[in-house]
C-alpha cells in the first residue's frame, strides 16, 4: 500500500474515532436536547448526524492532505487539528453528557478559535486543505449560536 493512501487511512481513523467518541455521548443525551426550549432555527435531530459524518470526512481529508504535505509548518498544523478534535470531543461532554450549557457555550468559543487556527494553518500549507474546513467553521459558529440560545431559553 502506497504511503499516501496509508496516510489517508489512519487520517480517516483517527477523525472518526473522535466522531464515534463523541457520537455516542451525545446520543445518549439526546433526550435531554430535545426536551429543553430550543432556538429559532434549530433543524431537526437526524441533520446534525448527516452534518456532522460530512463535516468530519472533510477535516480529515483536509489533515490527511496536510500530514502527507511534507511542509516544516506540518506538525503545528496537526497539533492544532489534534487539539480541536480533542476539544470538539469535550464539548460533546460538556453540553450533551453533563447539559452545562453556558460552560459548553464558552468551550466552542474556545474550539472556534483552535479551529481557526487550524484553519489557517492547513490553508498556509494547502490552499485546497483550509477550504475544505470552511464549511467546519460555519458549523460550529452556528453550533455557537444554538447552544447559547439554549443556555439563554432554559437558565
Amino acid at each position: 500500500m502506497k504511503a499516501k493512501t496509508k496516510t489517508f487511512i489512519y487520517s480517516f481513523i483517527l477523525t472518526y474515532l473522535f466522531a464515534a467518541a463523541g457520537g455516542i455521548v451525545t446520543y445518549f443525551g439526546m433526550p435531554g436536547f430535545e426536551a429543553v426550549k430550543q432556538p429559532a432555527l434549530t433543524p431537526p435531530s437526524w441533520l446534525f448526524p448527516v452534518v456532522w459524518t460530512i463535516l468530519f470526512g472533510l477535516m480529515a481529508y483536509g489533515a490527511g492532505v496536510i500530514y502527507g504535505s511534507g511542509d516544516s509548518r506540518m506538525p503545528k498544523a496537526i497539533f492544532f487539528y489534534v487539539l480541536q478534535l480533542t476539544m470538539n470531543f469535550w464539548w460533546c461532554v460538556l453540553f450533551f453528557g453533563f447539559r452545562l450549557y453556558l460552560f459548553a457555550f464558552i468551550w466552542l468559543v474556545l474550539l472556534l478559535a483552535a479551529a481557526l487556527i487550524m484553519t489557517i494553518l492547513f490553508y498556509r500549507i494547502d490552499r485546497r486543505a483550509g477550504l475544505l474546513q470552511i464549511f467546519y467553521l460555519l458549523w460550529l459558529s452556528f453550533a455557537a449560536y444554538l447552544n447559547l440560545g439554549i443556555w439563554l431559553l432554559n437558565k
